[in-house]
């Protein structure tokens, strides 16, 4: 018997993949588990599936309870073994639109905005300040349990939850167990499995540097060679360019999106080159599309979930494998973000890196990987720079830090002057007041 704590619990589609995971798990059928949120309405929602879901497929074996608030954060966290992390402070409206509408008056387009980029920089200092909570509460009322962080920008927030705190943390994100295997299927690669490839960088820039197929062939040869037909095609639907051109100038792919690999660095989104947004198949703002689509898709999901009428298929979620093998011993390998210390030896100490882990008794143990390529570790460094810069500032409260940290973002930089860059911080500044501290 043990529990596992959800915050954010209003998040009810992840949280059915999380859980309902857990609950297919049979060393986590008879865990407890808390919901929290600060959203009453979606809280009480996602109660109500997640008890239908224990029902429907776990014969009622968990209890769940719900806890709403500051005032109940520590009884939902009480006891608790694993921790799960996936808020978003200011949601959709007002901040992610913000994020968005604010840098356009300075002519600075983005596609995500969640993980770097001005947009990442100021949802980490206003995500930051959360976690500081959290930590003092998980150190309070449940100090041996593990974070698992899938919110993002997971390379700011789990690096500052690992630097700064306590609590025994992992960054978990869904791009590095489907990499290879989405690369192939649009590639139209059948090779044999298992296959066997490698895989280290940073959150949403991890390389793969090495994959064979079972008999031991290199399949990147093929790999190269069908990406580069792509560039080469106008015609071409594939909406994954950005990372073929990774492959054709690096020599690697990366385990993130195109869409968001786009506004990681000065390459792509260029206010000088418009062309390259269509020659690319760049999706400007596509994070508000995305959110208003998952908005729509829950509305017309509700009463489905909240009849009762809902089950589960176990998802590729790393959450539950890792719990699973934390509590049985059972090894499990997963790419987790981790605090470098040395284990990608070109990339810097305080990095939060995406490595190899076995999982086990003993809980998350990461593999040194040593070198990256050249050219890896510096397209790395320019993310790591923003990153380290951004935590620097939640913990300053300076406005000159923010500053710091938005003049040395790739593609900020590329777009905006140094005035430019000031004053698209203080408009930010005075937008998000209330969501975030008082910077000075």
């Amino acid at each position: 018997m043990g529990k596992i704590t959800f915050m954010g619990a209003g998040s009810t589609v992840f949280a059915k993949n999380v859980l309902g995971d857990s609950m297919l798990t049979p060393a986590l059928q008879d865990f407890e588990i808390a919901l929290y949120d600060i959203d009453a309405k979606r809280l009480e929602e996602s109660f109500v599936m997640v008890d239908a879901l224990n029902k429907n497929i776990n014969a009622g074996r968990a209890a769940i309870t719900k806890h709403l608030g500051v005032a109940e954060r520590r009884e939902a966290l009480r006891g608790a073994d694993f921790v799960v992390n996936a808020i978003q402070v200011g949601g959709y409206d007002p901040c992610t639109i913000t994020d968005f509408e604010v840098p356009k008056k300075y002519g600075l387009r983005q596609t995500i905005a969640d993980t770097l980029g001005i947009g990442g920089i100021f949802r980490a200092l206003r995500t930051i300040p959360v976690l500081v909570d959290f930590a003092e509460d998980i150190e309070a009322v449940c100090p041996n349990a593990w974070f698992l962080n899938y919110t993002n920008p997971m390379a700011i927030l789990t690096g500052f939850m690992q630097r700064y705190t306590g609590v025994q943390t992992v960054g978990l994100c869904h791009s590095v167990q489907v990499c290879s295997s989405h690369l192939l299927k649009k590639l139209g690669m059948t090779p044999k499995l298992p296959l066997k490839e490698k895989i280290a960088g940073i959150n949403h820039m991890a390389w793969l540097l090495e994959i064979y197929d079972a008999e031991g062939n290199d399949l990147y040869p093929e790999i190269k060679r069908r990406t580069a037909a792509a560039l080469a095609d106008p015609n071409t639907d594939d909406k994954d360019l950005v990372r073929y051109e990774y492959i054709r100038r690096l020599g690697y792919y990366c385990t993130e999106s195109s869409e968001h690999n786009a506004e990681y660095n000065n390459l792509f989104i260029k206010s000088k080159y418009p062309e390259l947004i269509e020659r690319y198949h760049i999706p400007l703002d596509e994070y508000p599309r995305r959110c208003i689509r998952q908005i729509a898709k829950w509305e017309s999901d509700r009463e489905k979930y909240l009849s009762g009428d809902v089950t589960h298929v176990r998802t590729h979620e790393y959450a539950s494998k890792i719990m699973e093998a934390i509590v049985t011993g059972v090894p499990y390998q997963i790419g987790g973000n981790v605090l470098n210390d040395g284990l990608i030896t070109n990339l810097p100490r305080k990095a939060c890196v995406e490595v190899p882990c076995l999982v086990n008794k003993n809980g998350i143990l990461p593999t040194v990987v040593g070198d990256l390529p050249e050219i890896c570790a510096a397209m790395n460094r320019t993310n790591i720079n923003v990153q380290l810069l951004t935590i620097e500032a939640a913990l300053s409260h300076k406005k000159e830090d923010v500053y710091r940290a938005a003049m040395l973002d790739p593609h900020t930089s590329a777009e905006l002057s140094i005035d430019d860059v000031v004053s698209l911080c203080d408009d930010l500044f005075e937008a998000h007041k209330g969501w975030m501290p008082e910077y000075r």
